[in-house]
């Protein structure tokens, strides 16, 4: 049966795929982008962590747009893994791979994210200086080397697990409805994934000086 807007299942994906790339993808996008300003140092970095948690409503903004989609997202995406069947190796061709691919960064990178939000929100509730100086709290933290493989595996799982869910979207959307298309935005989706890793990679790098 072809699926239509009257099937739950079609929704709750729609709504799965749009949580994934809107507030999440552009949070993934602005987290990135603040952690890359620990290259100009420790003093500049605190002053953009201070006045972000200066922001009014917060708390809010961080519930509605952030925890609360992650938390959708990331339940329905349990449910789709659980409910589908990849076998890369009984058939070979890129998108099974990527198919499963896609589905075990989901749970890595919820793994991650227990670990990364440990780290720092859980630890700055039981340390309040932690967020006083929070350069050298991830300085002192990302030079274990244990700790920082676990934070360039988890940042590049986690860009993999947006720029591939953009092209897969595009596609499940009606956006790109030809392979031609498809393969041309494949490659944007693969340079924009780059691009984002290599900010992410910078950000880490920069804790390390």
């Amino acid at each position: 049966m072809r699926a239509s807007i009257h099937d739950n299942h079609f929704l709750l994906r729609r709504l799965h795929s749009a949580l994934g790339l809107l507030p999440l993808g552009g949070f993934l996008i602005f987290h990135l982008w603040e952690n890359s300003q620990s290259r100009f140092g420790p003093e500049h970095y605190n002053a953009q962590v201070a006045a972000i948690q200066d922001i009014n409503y917060l708390l809010i903004i961080e519930v509605l747009v952030i925890a609360l989609p992650l938390l959708l997202h990331a339940g329905y995406g349990l449910v789709i893994i659980g409910s589908g069947s990849a076998e890369p190796l009984r058939y070979s061709y890129a998108r099974n791979w990527l198919y499963w691919l896609q589905r075990i960064s989901g749970i890595a990178i919820i793994a991650f994210l227990a670990l990364h939000l440990g780290l720092t929100r859980i630890a700055a509730l039981l340390d309040p200086q932690i967020n006083a100086d929070l350069f050298r709290y991830m300085q002192q933290s990302l030079s274990q080397p244990v700790t920082l493989i676990l934070y360039l595996f988890g940042l590049w799982l986690s860009v993999f697990h947006f720029a591939n869910g953009l092209a897969t979207a595009a596609i499940s959307w009606g956006l790109t409805t030809d392979a031609a298309a498809q393969r041309r935005f494949g490659w944007f989706c693969i340079g924009s994934g780059l691009v984002l890793g290599a900010l992410g990679t910078h950000g880490l790098i920069g804790f390390l000086k």
